[in-house]
This record gives C-alpha cells, structure tokens and sequence, in this order.
C-alpha cells in the first residue's frame, strides 16, 4: 500500500498564534516540536497498518528559508520519504505512478470559518474564498481535488473542530477524523495534551488505512474544472494577467479553467 501525507502546521494541537507557525518568531522552535511530532505519529499509524512507501510532504509556508521545511529533520520517524521545499500542492509524482491513498495531518479551516483555528485559505492577506466548480473549498479541499484528479481518495484529517467538520461535509462522513482541538475562536483553542493527541493520531491513521471497504470516493472535479478565487484587493489579481488559461472577469476574481482539478490549479499556480 503507498500513501501520501500532506501536512500543514496549524492545526497541529497546541498551536493557536501565527507566532508559533512564522519562522523567525519566538514560538516557532515550539511550534515545529509539536509539528514533527503529530507527523511522526501519522507515519507510525501508517506503518502500523502495512504502508509499504510512505511520501510525507510539508505543505506549511513559515517563510524564508523554512517555507516548506518546518519539521526538526533529525527527529523525523524512520521508515517513510520526507519532501520539503517543494511549491504547494504541486508535488504530484506520487499520485500519477500510484499511490492508493491521502492523509492530511494538521490540517486547518478555509478562511472566515467561524472558531476555525488560524483559519485562512492560502493567504491570511490576499485571499478571500476559493472554489471548485462553484463548490468553496480550502487547502484541504484543494488537496483532496488534486489527488482526486489522479483517483486518490482523502481517507483522513486532523486538525481542529471545524476543519474535520469541513472536510467531512466535502468528502462524506467515511473520512476518518482526529480531532485534536476546539476553536474558542481564531487564536484560542481547547487542546489535547501533546501526547494524547500523537496517540490519537495514530490510532486514527490506522483506522483509516485498514479500513479500506469504507474509504471516501475519490473527489473528483467535473470536466471542465473550474478554479476561482475571490481577493481581498484588486492588486493582488496582477501577477495573473495574461497567463494562458486564466480569466479576471474584474479585477478581484481570479478564474482558472481545464480538463481537471489538477491541471486548472497548475496553470494558475505555476509561477508561485
């Protein structure tokens, strides 16, 4: 069995402050202890249930030198790959030779969920909503887009209250869920201690790698995919401007459409 791992930091439990996720910040060392080891428990759940290759990807941009490269690499657990400094969500090599299943551990809520932790889409700055096909998504909606483009169902979240509640409305109830946080509102949470939530993690890794007869479908985009996103300023629209496959029906709105999920999200994200 090959799974894929994409891991985000903030809804990692005990993580509430965008201190604790923005490299150079004083809480950030703290941050990425709790990170490395939440991912570390995903890998032994997968292990734990006869995953044979194991590609662990680090979707969070801290900044600079760290985007995409948060984990304490020397106390990573052994027995899987580990893909850092890659642009987000466009790490496909695994899902176009095979891989049977997605995992997104740390997960976090789209922007303006009420109580979603650190809730945001992409951007805490610049984007406002992002949908598939008329349907609104956020990181983890867009993750579970791309790999369905390539048959590879989404079999399980962690994260916090809301983010396991919105990924479950978009991919059905059979997606397995750990919920290791309560929102109190966007910088306020009621945490699992650490260790309990490494324990459950794993234990709901396992869950959702052995019970294959329950997986979620694929999610899959109709044909033509359409990938619009709504922006805070008109500004933050520029950088699009005459890329092919790209429209700006006015200067907020950013739309890019193809056969698939994967190929409308590449050609709008290729030059970030």
């Amino acid at each position: 069995m090959r799974v894929q791992l994409w891991c985000d930091m903030e809804g990692i439990s005990g993580i509430t402050q965008w201190d604790q996720v923005n490299a150079g910040k004083p809480q950030y060392e703290e941050g990425r202890r709790l990170y490395t080891d939440e991912i570390n428990a995903a890998v032994r759940g997968c292990k734990r249930a006869g995953a044979t290759e194991i590609i662990v990807i680090d979707g969070h941009g801290a900044g600079g030198a760290h985007t995409f490269n948060s984990w304490n690499k020397d106390r990573l657990e052994p027995g899987a790959e580990y893909v850092t400094g890659y642009r987000w969500g466009c790490y496909v090599e695994a899902l176009q030779s095979g891989t049977d299943a997605l995992l997104l551990p740390g997960a976090h809520a789209m922007a303006g969920t009420p109580n979603g932790v650190l809730c945001h889409t992409m951007s805490s700055e610049s984007w406002i909503n992002a949908s598939f096909n008329g349907v609104k998504v956020g990181e983890s909606g867009i993750v579970a887009a791309i790999a369905g483009s390539f048959d590879v169902p989404c079999v399980f979240v962690s994260g916090d209250e809301s983010t396991c509640k919105e990924v479950a409305d978009l991919l059905g109830p059979n997606v397995v869920q750990a919920q290791v946080k309560k929102g109190l509102g966007r910088f306020s949470a009621r945490n699992l201690a650490p260790k309990d939530a490494c324990d459950l993690i794993e234990a709901k890794a396992h869950e959702a790698l052995t019970n294959r007869a329950r997986w979620p479908k694929p999610y899959k985009i109709g044909s033509p995919a359409e990938f619009k996103v709504e922006l805070f300023t008109a500004d933050h629209s520029i950088p699009f401007q005459g890329r092919p496959g790209i429209e700006i029906p006015d200067p907020r709105t950013v739309i890019s459409r193809a056969e698939n999920a994967w190929l409308a999200w590449d050609q709008f994200w290729r030059k970030h």
